[in-house]
């Protein structure tokens, strides 16, 4: 690659993605940028070379880094990037690395309710916008008001949500942009009950999830009309493995890396799921899952 333009954040060449991902497998970018605010990173994009390829980054659930690594740029926002404001009674706007425990703790405490659901997806702020992601009967587009972007020419923008074209965990965001910050919009509602709605999210995911596992959450879209666990599971897939990758019996919609599982491992056994779905079902499930770069 040729040279990188200058920054004030932290530029580093040939970094490990595993110890960033949930999976803890994967290659190394071939460049990680950690921006110092949004003006580095708009800089930067608007002096990079348009050939090469940027990537963002969040919390790393909801990916597969291949094993051989990803070429080009990616993007990961730190904590100048996690704020939390509240702007009115019902109102956050919220830097696009904020996790989504932050987000939904920050609303119960100002008595912003609608955003509870927030609290069971292992994202950021960034993702839940791209993915339009969701949980528990709601979803991103039920919150968002509007985002600042950054372009990959580095031009800045905001788009509102009907910009977005959201669909079930799709939005129309521009290929390689990066959400710097997003506003969210609730409804007042008391602390407690919050507390109480977000007590009974994470009892319900402790209960029904591997938590405590390296996985990458939900592995699969539901199809229109199923949802995907159940019809894993009656493809007989429920524990199946490949090397150290293995369907989790408690919830057959996630894949587990049990130890030293390849990313290869991991992608390949989610397609043995996918063959076996659509033989039982003939419903073709669709990756959840973001797969990224290359294989080894």
């Amino acid at each position: 690659m040729s040279s990188l333009p200058p920054v004030r954040g932290k530029l580093t060449p040939n970094a490990p993605l595993a110890p960033l991902v949930w999976f803890k497998s994967g290659g190394a970018a071939e460049w990680l940028f950690e921006p110092a605010d949004a003006d580095d990173l708009a800089a930067f994009l608007a002096a990079l070379d348009p050939a090469v390829p940027v990537m963002g980054l969040g919390l790393g659930s909801n990916m597969i880094v291949r094993d051989g690594g990803v070429q080009g740029v990616v993007i990961r926002l730190g904590k100048a990037f996690a704020s939390v404001e509240q702007l009115d009674e019902t109102t956050l706007r919220c830097g696009g690395g904020a996790s989504g425990i932050l987000v939904s703790s920050k609303a119960r405490d100002w008595g912003i309710g609608g955003v509870e659901f927030l609290r069971s997806i292992p994202g950021t702020v960034g993702g839940f916008v791209r993915m339009n992601g969701g949980a528990y009967g709601r979803e991103t587009c039920d919150i968002l008001v509007d985002c600042d972007i950054v372009l990959r020419s580095g031009e800045r923008r905001v788009l509102a949500n009907a910009d977005l074209g959201y669909t079930y965990r799709h939005s129309n965001l521009p290929e390689g942009a990066i959400v710097v910050r997003a506003t969210f919009r609730g409804f007042l509602k008391p602390s407690d009950a919050i507390q109480a709605e977000m007590d009974r999210i994470a009892a319900a995911r402790e209960e029904s999830q591997p938590l405590r596992s390296k996985t990458g959450g939900s592995t699969f879209k539901n199809p229109e009309g199923h949802k995907a666990w159940a019809l894993v599971d009656a493809a007989g897939c429920r524990g199946l493995r490949r090397g150290d990758a293995q369907v989790s019996e408690k919830h057959c919609n996630f894949l587990l890396n049990l130890g030293e599982a390849t990313s290869a491992d991991i992608e390949a056994l989610g397609e043995d799921v996918r063959a076996r779905v659509k033989a039982q079902s003939g419903v073709e499930l669709e990756w959840e899952i973001q797969r990224v770069g290359v294989a080894k």
